[in-house]
């Protein structure tokens, strides 16, 4: 495709050198990733600004440089390299801009779901495509797991990729046959505008809980980040919320979409009822139009009869009969880190990416229920580091009271002190039953050995993470493989 015709695409306050018929090659956010005839965005970032790079994308021979800052490089290095300088004012936008017509409007030739929530996001993208490939459809997922296309796994590094890696992922999942593609849309990528310009057929909302304060500040701004993927519906798409949820009214109220709710409440369209769950897994009901269809998962906890009956609404809405969407709810397999049970003897490890306060608590008050009193419970947890310190008091309170004792360790304490974040874990706890432990293979060792035979050790915040981020360097950590060395 020609430099001429993509940038008819991009909103342009000036376009400044020349403008050469040539065709692009790639259109990039990173310099390293500049060749010849490519289109260098510069994007402002967390940590670097991709303007401090102009110069080294035209000397690896850029077509033309997308900018912001028209202060950034002379006009006269523009003109004596032979590329264009496009001065935008958002370069995201216009990185969506050019890769949507750079890659053929790829959410356009097939059905895109976006889900949205702070908790239940990847779970519900796996019902999604479970459901969807029962019926029949080749499905693509991108997510905080792993990217799909159809069985194939791909390497996921963001749960919603930059726009022009979603745009390039969603045209090669349409080229090998997907007919639907089910994208995590989390709160950063929607503010980031990954998700800008994609045609949307069906978003889902699951739930909000405070999380992410450390990029959005409050919660009413991390509110307006998950409302955004609601606001871009068309008219001719599907919203699906969850009705039990205080803040689902004011997310959907500005949404073009025809709206669809699913909760335990009698006015929910979609009701999910007689919700009952144990070890094994967990049974429900999902009743529509006054019609009742029993469904069965081997996911446990009441959370995840919520996970499926999103799954279970969107899909239908979308034209997949109910009996397959059953189907596809009891065919889900484990999702990694999503209530993972480990241990054959009567002693149980659960590992479980609960790293907010609220699935914390709903992930122990699950646990709670199974086990009926009859089984004493453990916890083990910690906190990231460089994101929302408002929630480790609250985790840590939450742990110690629904835990016969809490061990407090490192989750990815990233660039900050490990202990500073557990001092701040600590404030939270009023009773004496916790132990610090700052190794966190040390710290899940300890309670698998120092529990009961027929103990329950939750194992939390990590889930399917295969790393351990400590002072920016990650190394390959394990909740699940520490779990069974010790078992």
């Amino acid at each position: 495709m020609e430099l001429t015709q993509l940038l008819n695409s991009v909103h342009a306050i000036q376009v400044i050198g020349q403008v050469q018929r040539k065709d692009v090659a790639s259109i990039v956010y990173d310099s390293r990733k500049v060749k010849k005839n490519s289109i260098f965005v510069a994007v402002k970032g967390f940590n670097t600004d991709g303007h401090k790079f102009i110069l080294d994308a035209i000397n690896k021979g850029a077509l033309a440089v997308v900018l912001e800052d028209n202060n950034a490089v002379p006009e006269d290095i523009f003109l004596r390299q032979g590329s264009a300088k496009v001065l935008v004012n958002d370069s995201r936008i216009a990185l969506a801009e050019l890769s949507n017509y750079f890659f053929k409007e790829p959410s356009n030739k097939l059905k895109l779901i976006g889900i949205t929530g702070t908790n239940g996001k990847t779970t519900t993208s796996y019902f999604v495509k479970s459901i969807l490939e029962t019926a029949g459809y080749n499905t693509g997922l991108t997510g905080t797991i792993s990217n799909y296309i159809g069985s194939e796994k791909l390497n996921s590094t963001l749960t919603t990729p930059e726009s022009n890696d979603m745009n390039e992922l969603l045209l090669e999942m349409f080229n090998r046959g997907c007919g639907y593609a089910v994208m995590e849309a989390s709160s950063h990528s929607l503010v980031l505008k990954r998700t800008y310009n994609l045609n949307f057929a069906a978003a889902v909302f699951t739930n909000i809980t405070s999380d992410h304060l450390d990029f959005h500040e409050n919660f009413e701004n991390y509110l307006g980040a998950k409302k955004i993927l609601f606001d871009s519906l068309s008219q001719s798409a599907y919203g699906v919320y969850n009705s039990d949820d205080k803040s689902s009214k004011m997310l959907i109220k500005d949404s073009k979409a025809k709206l669809f709710s699913y909760g335990t409440t009698s006015d929910a369209d979609f009701i999910l009822k007689d919700i009952q769950y144990d070890m094994n897994g967990t049974s429900f009901i999902i009743k529509r139009n006054g019609v009742e269809y029993p469904a069965s998962t081997s996911l446990v906890g009441e959370f995840n009869a919520y996970n499926a009956g999103a799954a279970f609404a969107v899909s239908v809405l979308l034209g997949v009969k109910e009996d397959k969407a059953v189907e596809g709810i009891k065919n889900t397999k484990q999702v990694s880190g999503r209530f993972e049970i480990i241990g054959e003897g009567s002693k149980k490890v659960i590992i479980d990416y609960s790293h907010t306060a609220d699935s914390l608590e709903k992930t122990l008050q699950a646990i709670k229920e199974i086990v009926k009193d009859k089984n004493p419970v453990y916890t083990v947890f910690g906190c990231g580091g460089n994101r929302d310190k408002s929630k480790r008091p609250v985790m840590g309170k939450i742990a110690a009271v629904y835990s016969k004792k809490a061990f407090v360790t490192s989750d990815n304490p990233r660039l900050e002190n490990p202990l500073e974040i557990i001092e701040d874990i600590k404030k939270g706890i009023t009773s004496d039953n916790f132990e610090v432990i700052a190794d966190r293979e040390r710290a899940i060792k300890k309670a698998i050995e120092d529990s009961e035979d027929n103990a329950v050790i939750l194992v939390a915040g990590k889930g399917h993470e295969s790393y351990q981020e400590i002072k920016g360097v990650r190394k390959h950590f394990s909740d699940q493989e520490v779990a069974r060395k010790y078992l």
